[in-house]
């Protein structure tokens, strides 16, 4: 088979990049800690979430000095609790997060708080609230008609 001169020259680019690319993508793995979630995971019956320990009694509560566990249930078109939740600065949040019924996302605008949401799985993330003020919780996976009225608050006092 005979390839043109400028086929093999498009060729190469296009290897070239997929490599660099691919260079790219581990850089800012091991760089980064960007990574999926795959330590800690945990899986319940997506249809006994609400019977399952600690989702049953979905809440904020203090684990240690100013440290913070808050268990939350997504289901459509909320997130249990749904009451403001409140943490003084400096305060490290440890969320527990699950569904019930389908797909959600679970995001703190400016912050690394940011993680999928699926029925069955127990989804973990801690971030350090440092600055007062409200966050905004937010489901960023389309899950419904109303997905859009699909938030909460934490605020840091």
């Amino acid at each position: 088979m005979h390839m043109h001169k400028l086929e093999k020259m498009w060729l190469g680019i296009g290897v070239s990049m997929l490599a660099v690319f691919l260079v790219v993508l581990g850089v800012m793995t091991f760089s980064q800690g960007i990574a999926p979630p795959n330590e800690h995971v945990h899986h319940i019956d997506p249809t006994k979430v609400n019977e399952t320990a600690p989702f049953d009694k979905p809440e904020l509560k203090q684990i240690g000095d100013n440290e913070y566990e808050a268990v939350m249930v997504a289901y459509a078109f909320g997130y249990d609790p749904m009451e403001p939740m409140e943490v003084p600065a400096g305060a490290t949040v440890h969320f527990k997060v699950t569904s019930s019924d389908v797909v959600h996302g679970f995001e703190i605008p400016g912050t690394n708080v940011n993680v999928m949401v699926t029925p069955g799985e127990v989804s973990q993330v801690t971030h350090t609230f440092n600055k007062p003020g409200e966050y905004l919780i937010l489901c960023n996976e389309y899950c419904g008609i109303a997905h859009e009225m699909m938030k909460t608050t934490l605020v840091v006092k």
